[in-house]
């Protein structure tokens, strides 16, 4: 297989605080791969070690096949990168930041024009192109700072918190506009987020640190799979106590709670779902829907940081 990021045992110590502790990850060329993780848990300062931005206290890193502290210049004209700030000069217009920074990519004149068009066409922003920055949301200024990340189609791009601040709908269209560009693209993404759900939306793979070290990596459905046991939503009305007490005595429950409007029961395997239905229409419940579901990102994601909590 073909990856973009290795790294092996990377470690970077500052003082006698370890900000990444040993940290062994095979990030696939071609998909958006996303580091989770608390605040504080080392996501930036390891994507500053990928760009050969910090060197390493120990371990071994391959960026691109290239060892960012040997060929960080090299490793870093073949990557785009939007950390904390956006890379905008408000006082311009949206094109003039485009081709600004096109230049300084040394792209000619026609490649220049021909790019800044298919990018601010792609992000529904080529109508606007002649204003000034300054004039925007913020969801447009973060459109536009991806756009000039891609500018020289770089094939991996790391993106710190891209939708942070942003609110639900600019956010998601954001999240479109990612997966459709890089997937024309064939871009790799490296991705921090707090933000679970949109993990779980973009990310073809996920690893979880906590304190810099890795405590899981997979698929997001890998983790949910891991995270435990399936679950079963039951809506209606009647669901009471009684009810409650004989389901938690079947040998395929683990457990049973009243949630808001339903009631969630923890499945063991194998247990059978039809049997439990008509154990509660027995007990005088009115069913009115039943849904099956294994747990989310984000419970998976809180599981993963209670198991490897150190007390």
């Amino acid at each position: 297989m073909n990856y973009a990021i290795q790294t092996h045992q990377l470690t970077r110590d500052f003082g006698s605080l370890r900000a990444v502790d040993r940290l062994t990850l095979e990030v696939p060329a071609g998909q958006i791969f996303g580091l989770l993780g608390p605040n504080g848990a080392g996501k930036t300062t390891t994507i500053r070690l990928l760009l050969g931005l910090l060197p390493p206290t120990s371990g071994q890193v391959r960026v691109l096949g290239m060892d960012p502290l040997q060929q960080g210049e090299a490793v870093r004209s073949r990557c785009g990168a939007l950390l904390e700030h956006s890379g905008l000069y408000e006082r311009l217009s949206a094109e003039d930041n485009l081709d600004l920074y096109a230049r300084i990519w040394r792209m000619d004149a026609a490649s220049r024009k021909k790019r800044i068009r298919e990018l601010l066409e792609g992000l529904g922003l080529w109508e606007r192109r002649k204003e000034t920055v300054a004039e925007w949301s913020r969801g447009m200024k973060q459109k536009l700072a991806i756009a000039r990340v891609l500018l020289h189609r770089p094939p991996l791009i790391f993106l710190d918190e891209p939708t942070a601040g942003l609110d639900v709908p600019t956010a998601a269209a954001l999240r479109e506009d990612l997966l459709r560009m890089t997937a024309q693209e064939g871009t790799t993404i490296f991705l921090t987020t707090h933000n679970l759900s949109e993990a779980e939306k973009l990310c073809a793979q996920v690893a979880v640190i906590r304190d810099g070290q890795l405590l899981a990596v997979g698929s997001p459905v890998e983790l949910r799979t891991r995270a435990g046991q399936p679950r079963l939503q039951v809506f209606g009305r009647g669901l009471n106590e009684r009810a409650l007490t004989v389901l938690q005595s079947q040998p395929g429950v683990g457990g049973v709670k009243f949630l808001n409007d339903h009631l969630e029961i923890a499945l063991k395997e194998p247990a059978e779902t039809a049997a439990l239905v008509k154990l509660l229409v027995e007990q005088g419940a009115e069913i009115e829907e039943v849904r099956k579901s294994t747990a989310s990102l984000e419970e998976a994601f809180l599981s993963l940081l209670e198991e490897n909590h150190v007390h």
